[in-house]
């Protein structure tokens, strides 16, 4: 999870959240490579004392300076929608979990098995452990297995929400009366937060989301105990 500290972006803990950074960074440096060409360009015109009185149009520049833009945005449009493709695309998926936003905490059913459903929400600061995480932790911790490809449906009951995990590159729209999919693959155990990321109302920064990812075999486990 991110921490105050923290000015850059989570660590990934799925592959889409890893493509997603390369892809950051990838712009970033293109970004960086503009920025140094027009202040060396600017610097120049500010401190050079010649002009050119004869000076009245420069077809070649003006084809040069519309030329590379357009290469340059290219360059950043074909990785961002192959990027796009991947996020939206759901691929045999091992386990599918919905989840429902209300004002204000989420409820989450494991339709795969035998009604697995509960809701989760945030644990009162005075309630909290001390290993807790304060707006963060919640009573019922969604549990997903590690290694495996899950499919989420997000939908809500009264008003937007918006279910969002930055570690694994996930935010969806919650919209009433309609299902949202969306899919990861988590790569390693761990606890992953998030939080809602439309304002929903009065207690809109109190509903947090925890993914508890296990191995396989305590998944099995849990849903046996719960189901």
């Amino acid at each position: 999870m991110a921490t105050w500290s923290n000015l850059s972006l989570q660590n990934s803990t799925s592959p889409l959240m890893e493509q997603l950074i390369f892809f950051h960074d990838h712009t970033l440096l293109i970004l960086m490579m503009i920025t140094i060409l027009v202040g060396y360009l600017l610097s120049t015109l500010f401190f050079n004392k010649f002009i050119n009185r004869f000076l009245l149009e420069g077809q070649t520049i003006e084809i040069i300076w519309t030329i590379l833009p357009a290469i340059t945005l290219i360059f950043i449009a074909l990785p961002s929608l192959r990027l796009l493709y991947l996020l939206d695309e759901v691929d045999n998926p091992s386990i599918t979990l919905k989840a429902i936003g209300h004002q204000w905490y989420w409820s989450y059913e494991y339709s795969d098995f035998l009604s697995v459903e509960f809701d989760s929400y945030m644990i009162p600061t005075n309630e909290l452990s001390m290993n807790g995480f304060r707006l963060l932790d919640v009573d019922n911790r969604t549990m997903l297995p590690a290694n495996t490809q899950v499919r989420m449906l997000i939908t809500a009951a009264d008003v937007l929400h918006s279910w969002t995990v930055p570690a694994l590159g996930v935010k969806v729209d919650a919209t009433p009366g309609r299902l949202n999919q969306t899919n990861f693959f988590i790569n390693r155990p761990g606890l992953f937060f998030g939080q809602c990321s439309e304002i929903c109302g009065a207690n809109h920064s109190f509903m947090p989301i925890v993914i508890e990812s296990i191995p396989m075999k305590l998944f099995i486990n849990w849903i046996k105990m719960n189901s």
